[in-house]
């Protein structure tokens, strides 16, 4: 048994691509232990990153593979006798396995009886097993980009400077990218150097006498207790929480530090929306602020290296993030020169998609769509505000057309709704439609992830459904919907807004009809044309829609069960009664979720399940049940009886499922377990009378169709066994 450590070196790492190529790093490394029968006990898998390297260090590594001894089938006995004396098939096959004739067995098999021997399959030593694999499970890591270095099978997202690779104190004589491994690697690029690593577990302690903190996790809390410390420096500041900044810069350091700036109170007069951005996204600094979240004219970034003693480093960022706070008010002061009304007809200039046309003709598809989802709203009781939506859709994207959005593209929208708060959009417009409108501006790309929040008001809401709507709508009629990983115009993350917009404003709207609608918004415009034939029919119409549904049930189902939190089957069997009302869908889950503990329901559950398997085989046997199951034809008691509960169950379940109260539907519906369970006793369905089967598989259709519109309970995982079909 022994320990195992794989380093690889090379220049600077993307830092958005390091956790997910560590942890891919880690996996490969697992799966050729285990494929190779090298893992011994359970063994510990531990991952370590900097921005110089990736490393994987494992425990419990066998030092090579045990003996294997299998079973080798060869030629047929009729093949490899003839007249009782060995064919040369039958020599052959000797030879291969190393054995005399004599020596071999006869098996026999569902194909008949065959010559057979027992065959030792030497082990292999664990070192020369990694030394073969472990280059091309390398090359296979995949980079979001990546270059070829070498060889042609060898690719890395940068250039590889050294391996370390060591079973125990062995070096394995693996070869990367033209680098050979050994056991020295780098410490820090100005405070270190080379670095001898003489076991896998001196490799922690190493690295950190070479001033590098290999442990991500480990300088993730140094970064958090160093800004801790530094914000001490500032009476009454703590530094604003994010997380993925900090993952960010833990992924750019090796031996972090932090450091405290300031900058002139002046430029508190921006908004703290853009001043933030310009830290956060450009400088990767963190912001300050006071206990009432006010922002704070001071910031704390995280160096590489062991310090600023002489205050240089700080003084170069204060200067730099001066400079970039003018461009900002600068830009700001400029934009205000033309309006946002102003500025709606620049957007026919500005392209949304090559053959979906300009973000002005978007905009008058989003201006209708969204006339179109209010009217629902309307009449289900929300309150929309009269000219918010449509006077929010006509200004949203004008913001792509200012020199502030231009240079920090990650505002898009919320410049939009900043300056629609601060410039005069209508005299007719009352403060509260003004404010609604700057609001639904500024919401109108959330939520841009499932941790980000809806749009706050219900117009923003609809306002930022239109917009996602047409974008996916446009998008699958030119059939660039996403495929496997590849996502370029992002329409998973937005049909995940539009389903928890939905789902968190309780929005009563159908999936189906808002995508029909939204592919109405491009017929007879310029973008039809690019469409191609099948736009131009209804069936093709139909298809298209068809697809945009599928996908978005994929969405529902992903936001059910990972943001939700449901399992599995409960979200399957939900969305198999019905995924077009996302609000109904999540209620419904919850009500299953609530009564799937009970006994009565997994009973009922593996009794539907049973139903549909009858159902199936006899299909599949060619019996179709009768159109409609008549009582009168019913003769044993069992069967009465479940036909007589049916219609009066059902009655209750549709009155309560007219009330949404799902729960109480589903107690009444597990009711049936008794009379379920006594048909399943009493009653052979698949019965020689062609007519009484008819009539038993119709009572059975009749029982699916009216107890599973509020989930299909044959989708429920259960631990009963599921009794044969009869």
């Amino acid at each position: 048994m022994a320990d195992f450590l794989l380093e690889i070196g090379c220049e600077e790492i993307p830092a958005r691509m390091i956790d997910a190529a560590s942890a891919e790093l880690g996996r490969r490394v697992s799966d050729v232990l285990t494929r190779e029968r090298l893992t011994v006990n359970v063994p510990v898998i531990s991952m370590f990153s900097t921005p110089r390297r990736l490393a994987v260090s494992v425990t419990n590594v066998a030092v090579g593979q045990g003996d294997v001894e299998e079973q080798v089938t060869g030629p047929s006995i009729k093949v490899a006798f003839k007249d009782g004396q060995p064919t040369p098939a039958a020599h052959a096959f000797a030879k291969k396995v190393n054995t005399d004739i004599a020596r071999l067995q006869r098996v026999t098999t569902p194909k008949g009886e065959y010559l057979a021997a027992k065959v030792v399959n030497k082990g292999r030593k664990a070192a020369e097993i990694l030394r073969d694999t472990l280059p091309k499970e390398l090359a296979s890591i995949y980079w979001p980009k990546n270059m070829y270095w070498h060889a042609k099978n060898e690719r890395f997202v940068r250039p590889v400077r050294w391996l370390v690779a060591l079973l125990e104190g062995d070096v394995v004589p693996l070869e990367f990218d033209g680098v050979r491994a050994g056991n020295v690697s780098h410490g820090h690029r100005t405070l270190g150097g080379p670095v001898v690593v003489h076991r896998p577990g001196d490799y922690g302690n190493a690295l950190e006498r070479a001033s590098v903190i290999v442990n991500q996790n480990e300088r993730e809390q140094r970064i958090r207790k160093a800004l801790d410390d530094a914000a001490r420096a500032i009476r009454g500041a703590r530094w604003r929480e994010d997380e993925a900044l900090l993952e960010t810069v833990t992924n750019l350091t090796e031996l972090p530090s932090v450091i405290l700036g300031n900058f002139d109170t002046e430029f508190l007069e921006l908004p703290e929306e853009v001043l933030v951005t310009v830290m956060r996204d450009h400088q990767k600094y963190f912001a300050l602020e006071d206990g009432g979240h006010k922002l704070l004219p001071h910031f704390l970034a995280v160096l590489n290296t062991d310090g600023d003693p002489g205050g240089i480093v700080r003084h170069g960022h204060e200067r730099v993030l001066r400079a970039r706070f003018n461009d900002a008010r600068f830009f700001w002061q400029t934009d205000q020169k033309v309006s946002l009304r102003e500025r709606v007809p620049l957007l026919k200039n500005v392209t949304f998609q090559k053959d979906l046309g300009s973000y002005y003709a978007k905009t008058l598809r989003v201006q209708h769509l969204g006339s179109h989802i209010s009217g629902p709203l309307k009449e289900a009781g929300f309150e929309i505000r009269p000219g918010v939506v449509h006077k929010a859709s006509c200004l949203a994207k004008t913001d792509l057309t200012t020199e502030l959005v231009k240079e920090f593209t990650e505002l898009q929208g919320i410049v939009g709704g900043l300056y629609a708060r601060v410039q005069d959009l209508d005299p007719a417009l009352s403060p509260d439609a003004h404010r609604l409108i700057a609001e639904a501006i500024y919401d109108h790309y959330k939520p841009e992830s499932m941790e980000d929040s809806a749009p706050r008001t219900i117009e923003g809401a609809v306002l930022s459904l239109a917009d996602k709507a047409d974008s996916i709508a446009g998008m699958f009629a030119l059939g660039l919907q996403p495929s496997g990983s590849k996502d370029p115009f992002a329409l998973r993350r937005q049909a995940n807004g539009i389903v928890k917009t939905i789902a968190e404003h309780k929005l009563p709207l159908g999936i189906e009809q808002l995508f029909r609608d939204a592919l109405a918004g491009y017929a007879g415009s310029e973008a039809e044309k690019k469409f191609g034939a099948k736009f131009a029919t209804p069936q093709g119409r139909g298809e298209i829609l068809q697809s945009i549904v599928a996908f978005l049930r994929e969405r529902l189902e992903f936001y059910l069960r990972d943001a939700l939190g449901f399992a599995y089957d409960v979200v399957n069997a939900v969305l198999a009664a019905d995924a077009d009302d996302v609000v109904d869908a999540v209620a419904r889950a919850h009500a299953v979720a609530k009564v799937r503990p009970s006994s009565d329901f997994e009973s009922i559950s593996v009794a539907f399940k049973r139903m549909k398997n009858i159902l199936r085989h006899a299909h599949e046997a060619g019996s179709e049940p009768a159109a409609e199951f008549h009582p009168g034809a019913l003769k044993e008691p069992a069967e009465v009886n479940l036909a007589e509960l049916v219609p009066t169950t059902a009655e209750r379940v549709r009155e309560l499922r007219g009330k949404k109260n799902y729960e109480a539907a589903l107690v009444e519906i597990s009711r049936l377990r008794p009379a379920v369970d006594t048909f399943f006793d009493k009653v052979m369905v698949m019965v020689d009378d062609p007519k009484v089967r008819a009539n038993r598989l119709a009572l059975l259709q009749t029982v699916l169709k009216e107890f599973s519109t509020i989930a299909d309970f044959s989708e429920i995982v259960t631990d009963s066994k599921e009794s044969k079909v009869s």
